[in-house]
């Protein structure tokens, strides 16, 4: 459902044409010849820090010397050997604070090697071919699993699962597969329908089954899940918006950045988008750089995002930041929301500036300020959604799993941002998939693999 701005004002007055220019590719991919001179700076170094870097372990100097010796498609099948997803995780992981961060180039003042505009390319490349999908099958197992989700952490459990010889269903409630890959990140990181071109590409395996309008805790049952396959893997991520707890919170032109990211990443074209002519973002993660960012591009003549503590404190990206700056976003910090102001249409927030104490905790400082605003977009993280549990204990805020992704119910394994495995990245959901296929592997040829 398109969200009403109800009267906010319309932002700038831009072109069909320059709104579309402003969602195209954030990172160019490179030409072949601009492949080889970036793959030429690696030193194919021993014991490389960037593979401990990335949370999938890819062999990166090996894809890399593959590139240089134009063996394109081993390249390839060495990513997607350890992220099936390589794809997706090329464009929009933070490979600046990962592998190119770790990048041993970086000690001599020197740039990082592009490692991944060079896993695009070489991902790319492989998918454009079409054909045969890379990798094959073992045996049927006679064992059928149920993957509840369809993002990355549920798509990559099922594909490596499918590998192992194992059936997989995979339960989603939306429409489209792909999950945040779909729905949750920048238009202009994933152009030209790539989450649904990477998911017809992973299908290749064969083996996997998509069910949509499915959702656990409503028209699915774990345990009828559990009576009906052999395992459950839970991947639901994390549904819930986290509320500021102010009056005005559900007034119109009031929106969780989450819901304005997905309703644009689903509308084509992009011009016909609403958005306010004054937007104000509280946040400080990626998704609030997403939101804010995006706003601009749509024509918002002003965008400013608050965050309450410095910059060092937020969870973006310096990247991330920075680009907010150049798209013309405003970054203010110190500063907390306390009220969100208008009659039935937002036109302000009220902000106090805020301070450590001398606990070390924040506090506010007693002064405060306004800013005009008929466009608000909350930021400020997610949180799962009781009504999934469906009798799954939790800790601390996420599903309760063991070292091996077992939740409290045996046979039912979780992984992805509902569990707590690592940063909240596409890259170590797919991770926890690929690894809690192998534990339900592992489960099947235990003893206790079977029950009911």
């Amino acid at each position: 459902m398109a969200h009403k701005l109800c009267g906010a004002a319309p932002g700038r007055c831009l072109e069909a044409g320059e709104i579309a220019a402003n969602f195209e590719d954030l990172h160019k991919p490179l030409n072949q010849l601009q492949a080889m001179a970036a793959a030429d700076h690696c030193i194919y170094c021993y014991d490389a820090p960037c593979i401990t870097a990335c949370p999938t372990s890819i062999d990166i100097p090996t894809f890399i010397h593959q590139i240089r010796t134009r063996n394109v498609e081993g390249a390839a099948k060495t990513i997607l050997s350890q992220n099936i997803m390589g794809g997706t995780c090329a464009r929009a992981c933070p490979t600046e604070v990962l592998c190119e961060e770790a990048c041993v180039r970086n000690h001599s003042g020197e740039e990082p090697v592009e490692i991944g505009l060079l896993q695009r390319f070489a991902v790319d490349h492989l998918m454009a071919q079409g054909g045969k999908h890379p990798f094959e099958r073992k045996p049927e197992s006679g064992k059928c699993i149920a993957v509840v989700g369809a993002g990355p952490a549920g798509l990559s459990c099922a594909h490596r699962a499918a590998m192992l010889g194992h059936g997989v269903t995979v339960f989603d409630a939306r429409p489209k597969a792909g999950g945040l890959n779909e729905y949750g990140l920048a238009a202009y990181k994933m152009v030209d329908d790539f989450a649904q071109k990477e998911i017809e590409f992973l299908m290749g395996i064969g083996g996997i089954e998509i069910k949509h309008g499915q959702t656990l805790g409503g028209n699915v049952s774990l345990p009828v899940l559990r009576e009906t396959f052999d395992a459950v893997f839970v991947a639901v991520g994390l549904g819930g918006s986290n509320r500021l707890g102010l009056d005005g919170e559900d007034m119109a032109g009031v929106q969780d950045a989450i819901d304005f990211i997905e309703e644009l990443r689903q509308t084509e074209p992009k011009a016909t988008m609403q958005v306010g002519k004054r937007v104000v973002v509280i946040g400080g993660g990626n998704t609030a750089i997403d939101a804010a960012v995006q706003a601009r591009a749509l024509g918002a003549e002003e965008v400013t995002l608050v965050y309450r503590r410095d910059e060092d404190a937020m969870s973006a990206t310096g990247f991330e930041v920075e680009l907010a700056r150049q798209s013309g976003v405003t970054v203010c910090l110190w500063a907390r929301p306390t009220s969100i102001n208008g009659v039935g249409q937002v036109n302000s927030v009220t902000f106090e500036r805020t301070k450590v104490g001398a606990n070390g905790k924040l506090e506010g400082s007693g002064e405060y300020f306004d800013i005009a605003a008929d466009h608000v977009l909350k930021a400020i993280g997610q949180k799962l959604d009781e009504n999934m549990l469906d009798g799954l204990e939790v800790q601390d805020g996420k599903l309760k799993v063991g070292g091996d992704f077992m939740t409290s119910l045996d046979g039912v394994f979780a992984g992805g941002d509902c569990v707590k495995s690592g940063e909240d990245l596409t890259v170590q959901a797919v991770e926890d998939g690929k690894r809690a296929a192998h534990a339900i592997d592992r489960f099947f040829e235990s003893a206790g693999g079977e029950y009911g």
